[in-house]
């Protein structure tokens, strides 16, 4: 007779969080940081005369792929 009680074989525990919460958190981070990329963006444009290489929505999602997993490190 086997007892898996005492030496049971040791299953991984899962480190990473699941999809939709990292997602839930990217999409309210991205909404936070878009007005502010969408000031700095319309700032440049203004001071320069000239349009940015990389749009609005370009640097927001940059920022919130840049934060997110931060916190999901912590």
């Amino acid at each position: 007779m086997t007892d898996f009680t005492t030496d049971a074989p040791m299953t991984r525990a899962r480190h990473t969080a699941p999809k939709r919460e990292y997602y839930a958190y990217f999409a309210l981070i991205f909404l936070a940081t878009l007005p502010l990329a969408i000031l700095t963006w319309v700032l440049f444009a203004a001071r320069r005369m000239e349009l940015p290489e990389h749009g609005p929505i370009a640097k927001a999602w940059t920022q919130a792929r840049i934060i997110t997993p931060h916190i999901f490190n912590a």
